[in-house]
């Protein structure tokens, strides 16, 4: 089973839009030797505790280059991947066909959110509302640059600094780019994405946590790029530009490791 990794967040969308990226996760049940470069998910793995939430019988094993605690979604893809497997052990009929819905429902409630987890469930760019999961029509074929540092973020301590309250402003102001931000993706206006991802909700008090990923999200802004936000909560920085403008956006950090990479179209899949 392959899951793509996330962006979350997507600049306004705190919580509501999420867009899988062409970096998998891998994850198989144990049975005799593993695969090169697998692990064993154990104890408090993600993938074990979701393989044993779901009714998995016996081990499972992950291979992937998502960076753990890094905001590109590696506990929501081994989660995904994880359940998918648990429940293909007692189905007859292939689960990501008639039960990918509950793979998404039972992944975001051991997740706490679901932004995420939808995007690796169903691929694209998606938005997320309670239970319910749209896809956003792509009218362009973006480049993806994640600029990733070698520090990590906890997710929970980083949503415990986020006020619990927003003024109507604010929250008005999110609306409307979040909105935009569809819009943009849907109409292939991507002169719109630099302010549809302009946020008031998480990103100003998260960088203030993270000063390098706040220098990284403006060097980001200073190239080419069509928009830039912190990746779900951080400290990855995510850049969405031409493809032509890729490498000059990867070269433009001085520190840190960037990958170039895309939206992944397809979601959790069979491999």
């Amino acid at each position: 089973m392959s899951v793509p990794a996330s962006s979350a967040n997507l600049g306004a969308g705190f919580d509501v839009l999420g867009m899988a990226l062409t970096i998998p996760a891998e994850l198989g049940i144990v049975d005799g030797d593993v695969p090169d470069k697998a692990e064993i998910a154990r104890g408090a793995h993600p993938a074990a505790t979701a393989f044993s939430s779901a009714g998995g019988r016996g081990q499972v094993w992950v291979r992937t280059s998502i960076p753990s605690g890094r905001g590109l979604g590696f506990s929501g893809a081994v989660r995904v991947g994880a359940i998918a497997l648990a429940l293909q052990q007692s189905s007859s009929d292939d689960v990501l066909v008639t039960r990918r819905h509950e793979i998404f429902e039972r992944a975001a409630v051991l997740e706490g959110h679901g932004d995420n987890v939808a995007a690796s469930t169903y691929g694209g760019v998606v938005v997320v509302a309670d239970g319910s999961v749209g896809r956003v029509p792509v009218a362009v074929d973006p480049a993806m640059v994640v600029w990733v540092p070698s520090f990590k973020t906890n997710t929970s301590e980083s949503r415990s600094t986020l006020s619990s309250s927003v003024s109507r402003v604010d929250a008005v102001f999110n609306i409307g780019r979040s909105s935009l931000f569809v819009a943009a993706l849907a109409s292939g206006d991507v002169g719109l994405l630099r302010e549809a991802t302009r946020d008031r909700l998480h990103q100003d008090a998260r960088l203030a946590a993270a000063t390098a990923s706040r220098d990284a999200l403006d060097v980001a802004l200073s190239t080419p790029a069509w928009a830039a936000w912190l990746s779900g909560s951080g400290p990855t920085v995510a850049v969405m530009c031409d493809r032509a403008d890729a490498e000059r956006v990867s070269a433009a950090w001085p520190n840190g490791r960037s990958m170039i990479v895309s939206i992944d179209q397809v979601g959790a899949h069979w491999l």
